[in-house]
């Protein structure tokens, strides 16, 4: 070998043997008939012309294989040794379930993707020593490394940026490099949004960023993150925003996997598309880190829950999603009348922009629909309910200033962004 000298030498030699004997099933197959699938490539963009580039995938091709090829006697050696490596459960434990076991998680995450790196780097099943080398030096950082680059890339819709912008919890919104997310997962055409990195509310990504420590066993949970940053960017802006539908996972900077988005949040919600700001993104920050600290109060998770759920629909369900949002967020014991009064209090500046929020909040509570007044109301409600900290808090707060014992309380210049 022309690379240095192997941490495992049983390692390498199990991994070798087993990619060889892989390359000559698959070359038989090839000789009897099977074909190499191609992709149509289309690359394109805002004000420039759409070129187009046919693919031929390797990886796919070995990937439709892969139970076949992963029950072959050197594969299971080379899984006996893995196993033996300890360094190596952070793939299995991450991918491993009550219908995964290790040896299959193992065979996923290291196996086929070895086979695969170094396929593609022969360019199909003509053996390269160069290649294998190449493909099992990346495979032992992986497995030997002491810290781990962890990544996640979401396709985002409905908002539009001047550039990279720094959320909260390891995440940024930034736009998308052409051809991105086809060069690592030559599937991902079949799986981005429609019109993605084509129309300009179609362009950019949500990238979440981590460093594991070398024994870490686990990964960040990118699902419940990237739902967090979606629910932010929604009480933020507010836009018809929405991520995925499925987030690509990198680990050391090759594929890792695939993870569908949450469902509230992969779904794209009536509306226009928006802007974010280096001003809502602090905002949206914030959001993020109170969502996420100790995943918050029962109640203001549900109001929450519901006024996602409202923006997907029209008429009397809707009005009734926003009507129990608003009664979980502030009504406590005393029910959605209470809630619509503090909320009241709570957004309104003067005596008469009190007046008009109650008004609209109880034809919102009478059932005569939801209107707009009342809709924003409730996210804004929401907005300053989790910035406060303590709903219990806001809420004895927002009673005593009802009975005159207090002012009301004062929302900062950051919560007016939401407003504006």
């Amino acid at each position: 070998m022309h690379t240095a000298v192997p941490r495992s030498p049983t390692l390498l030699r199990t991994l070798r043997a087993f990619c060889l004997g892989a390359f000559f099933d698959l070359c038989l197959e090839l000789e009897q008939g099977a074909e190499i699938p191609v992709a149509l490539e289309e690359h394109g963009g805002p004000n420039r012309p759409t070129l187009y580039e046919y693919r031929p995938l390797v990886a796919s091709f070995v990937e439709m294989r892969a139970e076949r090829l992963g029950r072959r006697d050197d594969a299971n050696d080379a899984l006996a040794a893995l196993k033996d490596e300890p360094a190596s459960g952070i793939f299995a434990r991450a991918h491993a379930g009550e219908r995964v076991g290790e040896d299959e998680a193992l065979r996923r995450t290291i196996l086929m993707p070895l086979l695969a790196r170094t396929a593609e780097a022969c360019g199909g099943f003509d053996w390269e020593d160069d290649a294998f080398e190449r493909a099992y030096a990346e495979t032992e950082r992986l497995i030997f490394g002491d810290r781990r680059a962890y990544a996640a890339l979401v396709p985002l819709v409905g908002l539009t940026a001047g550039g990279a912008i720094e959320l909260a919890r390891g995440l940024r919104v930034r736009p998308a490099a052409a051809g991105e997310l086809t060069s690592g997962w030559p599937e991902a055409k079949g799986l981005l949004p429609r019109d993605f990195g084509r129309e300009v509310d179609r362009t950019l990504l949500i990238e979440l960023e981590a460093e594991l420590e070398g024994t870490a066993c686990s990964v960040p949970d990118a699902p419940a993150e990237v739902a967090r940053a979606v629910s932010s960017l929604r009480l933020a802006t507010p836009g018809a925003i929405a991520a995925g539908p499925v987030i690509f996972e990198r680990l050391d900077w090759r594929p890792y996997g695939i993870q569908p988005v949450p469902p509230v949040a992969a779904q794209v919600p009536p509306g226009e598309p928006t802007r974010l700001d280096p001003f809502r993104a602090r905002l949206v920050a914030e959001l993020q880190e109170r969502l996420g600290d100790g995943q918050g109060d029962p109640d203001v998770l549900e109001a929450l829950d519901r006024w996602e759920l409202a923006l997907f629909h029209e008429g009397p369900v809707r009005a009734d999603e926003l009507r129990e949002a608003l009664a979980a967020l502030l009504g406590c014991e005393e029910g959605a009348w209470a809630a619509a009064m503090r909320a009241a209090v709570l957004l309104g500046e003067s005596g008469r922009e009190r007046g008009e929020l109650l008004t609209a909040l109880r034809a919102l509570l009478d059932g005569d629909g939801p209107g707009a007044y009342a809709e924003d109301a409730v996210r804004r409600a929401l907005v300053e309910t989790l910035l406060h900290g303590s709903r219990g808090g806001l809420v004895v707060a927002l009673d005593e200033a009802l009975l005159g014992l207090r002012p009301r309380p004062q929302p900062t210049a950051t919560r007016l962004v939401a407003t504006a």
